[in-house]
């Protein structure tokens, strides 16, 4: 496997890992509720659970770096596939510096506002990504970004209108459901994207070794 293959196969590790972080954080925190509760409730500050999160959520940011890079390398000469690796290499180092919010029914603080602006921020890079990786690899996956696009909207929605009822620490029955299809809806792109380009080398390699078996 070359180097650029082993980045882009970050891509797959980092969804996997964002996975796995969600199991354990629950499974750690008994009384969480995957249904009802967000994501960022298992890293909150004074959550049960934010210990075991943290060192996956590390080694997520570190791995989305590494598939960023891998995507940059495979660009070529396709300046869209430039914006999308920039786009994960930056949603990769900010999030590494994401300010935890604190658990429901406290007394919020500036971590928390931070908090918000972090994850709009992080929003708008994820649409940026998919929206120009859409362009760089054909016709089908140009239509898959879309319907990605569709789905992260359509959800995001949904997110965004439990804002209230999180902040008053009231009952959020099926946000957990609707933001994780948000955000599994963009981890199940990048997977997806992480396997095109890796066949794509793959490709380009058997080519050049066919070119070279046929000069000799």
């Amino acid at each position: 496997m070359s180097s650029r293959s082993a980045l882009q196969l970050c891509g797959v590790l980092s969804s996997l890992v964002y996975i796995a972080a969600n199991v354990v954080g629950a499974i750690v925190w008994r009384d969480y509720s995957s249904y009802s509760q967000t994501i960022s409730e298992l890293s909150a500050i004074g959550a049960p659970s934010r210990s075991a999160w943290l060192p996956f959520g590390i080694a997520y940011d570190v791995l989305v770096v590494a598939f960023g890079i891998g995507v940059w390398r495979s660009a070529r000469d396709r300046r869209s596939m430039r914006v999308t690796g920039a786009m994960l290499i930056a949603i990769g180092a900010i999030g590494a510096f994401w300010p935890p919010m604190h658990m429901r029914g406290q007394l919020g603080t500036l971590t928390d506002t931070l908090h918000v602006v972090w994850a709009s921020v992080v929003s708008v890079m994820i649409m940026l990504a998919v929206g120009f990786g859409a362009a760089a690899l054909g016709k089908w996956f140009r239509r898959y970004s879309i319907a990605t696009i569709v789905a992260m909207l359509l959800f995001g929605t949904g997110t965004f209108l439990y804002a209230p009822a999180v902040g008053a620490n009231l009952p959020t029955p099926g946000l957990g459901v609707i933001e994780r299809a948000n955000l599994g809806a963009y981890l199940l792109w990048v997977c997806v994207l992480a396997v095109t380009l890796m066949r794509e080398d793959s490709h380009e390699r058997e080519w050049s070794l066919l070119s070279a078996a046929r000069s000799d």
